[in-house]
């Protein structure tokens, strides 16, 4: 199968694009389902993605916001996925609370938050498998995305949606969705820059 691929001479021009394509298929599929749903990336790039959404005119009430992995960190940490996109975009519209699904981080118990937020993707969706209207992914210079590191048990994960991964480079857990759960998407769109 071929993929599209397009390239962009400065990354500005490439955030440009994510930022318009996706204002056009959160209109398009909500005025065909009433409903978008979206699994956000973390990372540097998307975040001016999405700064530039908030000043965008969309259904926000029809929007669902999940997260496609999460440092093990409280949701006020530096380092947390949730308060990068609740910074960049989450704070600056209206979106109504129920519409935001962080992960439930736990530091004592990283299976229990990635069990949690398994079963709470089964109940919003009540399908054999998520079916995003739309996956976003970064990749990261070991070739990893979302939270699935080479060599790590995750990778060969095929029943659950989300799961507790340990990175042996970082000696933590990341919270990840699993291949199937990305493969389930209906739009994947990896945000790639460098070479």
């Amino acid at each position: 199968m071929k993929y599209p691929f397009e390239s962009y001479s400065d990354v500005a021009s490439l955030q440009q694009s994510v930022t318009d394509s996706f204002c056009e298929l959160a209109h398009r599929t909500v005025n065909q389902n009433g409903i978008f749903r979206v699994s956000l990336s973390g990372g540097s790039t998307p975040k001016r993605v999405y700064e530039m959404l908030s000043q965008r005119d969309l259904p926000w009430e029809k929007i669902h916001w999940f997260w496609g992995d999460e440092r093990n960190v409280p949701h006020d940490h530096p380092d947390s996925n949730y308060l990068m996109v609740k910074t960049a975009l989450l704070s600056k519209v209206d979106i109504p609370e129920e519409n935001i699904h962080p992960v439930p981080v736990n530091i004592e118990s990283p299976a229990a938050a990635a069990e949690q937020y398994d079963q709470l993707l089964h109940k919003h969706f009540n399908d054999r498998w998520p079916h995003w209207d739309l996956v976003l992914l970064g990749m990261g210079d070991d070739a990893h995305t979302a939270s699935l590191f080479p060599e790590t048990l995750a990778l060969g994960e095929q029943g659950r949606w989300f799961v507790e991964n340990w990175v042996p480079k970082f000696e933590a857990f990341r919270y990840t969705v699993t291949f199937p759960a990305i493969e389930s998407g209906q739009n994947i769109w990896f945000i790639i820059t460098g070479k």
